[in-house]
């Protein structure tokens, strides 16, 4: 008997594409947004207070501790979601270049346009990335 996996890749239909002038806005537009994503990690990582190498450790007030501890963990948090789109962003780039952007990538059929609209960088179609999340 044969593995789900197995089942799954024998299942998929082949030669889906979306038609290419539909594809390279969407193309410019993901390079766009990586663009813009790595300057707003840049930007971030610049707001870090722990970057400050000039800062003063000795005979801090606690309050000012505090306030560069909280600083630092926002700068982090938003820098890691910020590298998660970054990642998300590259591989939806990847898939168009190979021309399978628009693909789920578990069960191989079409994205919906609507959810491509919504997330441009999405790799799976609605129902996988339901089952993924779960």
């Amino acid at each position: 008997m044969k593995s789900n996996e197995t089942k799954k890749v024998q299942n998929r239909p082949s030669g889906l594409t979306f038609p290419a002038r539909l594809l390279y806005p969407v193309g410019a537009f993901l390079q766009d947004r990586l663009k813009s994503l790595r300057e707003k990690k840049k930007k971030i990582e610049k707001e870090d207070p722990f970057k400050d190498t000039t800062r003063i450790l000795d005979n801090a007030s606690p309050d000012t501790d505090a306030a560069e501890q909280f600083g630092h963990a926002r700068v982090s948090a938003i820098k890691k979601s910020i590298s998660i789109s970054i990642i998300q962003t590259r591989k939806a780039l990847a898939r168009f270049r190979v021309g399978k952007y628009g693909i789920c990538e578990e069960c191989g059929r079409m994205i919906d346009t609507d959810r491509l609209v919504v997330y441009p960088d999405a790799t799976l179609c609605a129902e996988d990335a339901a089952k993924k999340e779960r």
